[in-house]
């Protein structure tokens, strides 16, 4: 048994830092229950007691759509979120990226879809990680990814070759590792 007084990560004074913070838990309770409370009063003395039953239903209904909406409605398969957009075209699957890496490395196939993977995946990496972006930060994402690497992925470029040499693929899928 430990005699040590429980740890308390709040400030000295007592009290709770928490309801002053914009954006916790706490302030968007306050700020959203304060106008519903005025808002119920407000149907009291509009509509008697029927207006208050109205305004409390109207008010709870509302409150479960937000709650619903603030505690991740995008986790089921129906949702008014916005997908990511740069990969939300389809989701490929490791057969398809097979076909695609098989294509670009044959000499009678394409190498087209493999650049644009490619491509998508490292501006992917370079928002996410760099904040960069593709298109638009030409210069720091060359700077990024290399000399040798980037005219395989400029994409105001063609391609340098109709196929991807082995080796450069292997170069390009260790660089986006370590970017």
């Amino acid at each position: 048994m430990s005699s040590a007084a429980p740890r308390h990560d709040g400030p000295a004074d007592g009290t709770d830092r928490e309801l002053a913070q914009p954006g916790s838990v706490r302030h968007s309770l306050i700020e959203l229950a304060v106008p519903a409370v005025l808002a119920e009063g407000l149907f009291a003395l509009v509509g008697g007691w029927p207006g208050a039953g109205v305004g409390a239903v109207l008010l709870g209904v509302t409150g479960l759509l937000v709650a619903r909406r603030v505690a991740g409605a995008g986790a089921e398969t129906f949702s008014l979120r916005r997908q990511p957009r740069q990969m939300a075209v389809y989701e490929p699957g490791l057969g398809d990226w097979r076909w695609t890496v098989r294509q670009g490395l044959d000499p009678q196939g394409d190498a087209a879809p493999l650049r644009s993977r490619l491509q998508r995946l490292y501006a992917v990496r370079l928002a996410e990680v760099h904040g960069l972006n593709l298109w638009a930060d030409r210069d720091r994402a060359a700077e990024l990814i290399g000399p040798r690497l980037w005219p395989w992925i400029d994409p105001s470029a063609p391609a340098p070759a109709e196929v991807f040499p082995a080796e450069v693929l292997r170069r390009l899928a260790d660089r986006l590792d370590s970017l």
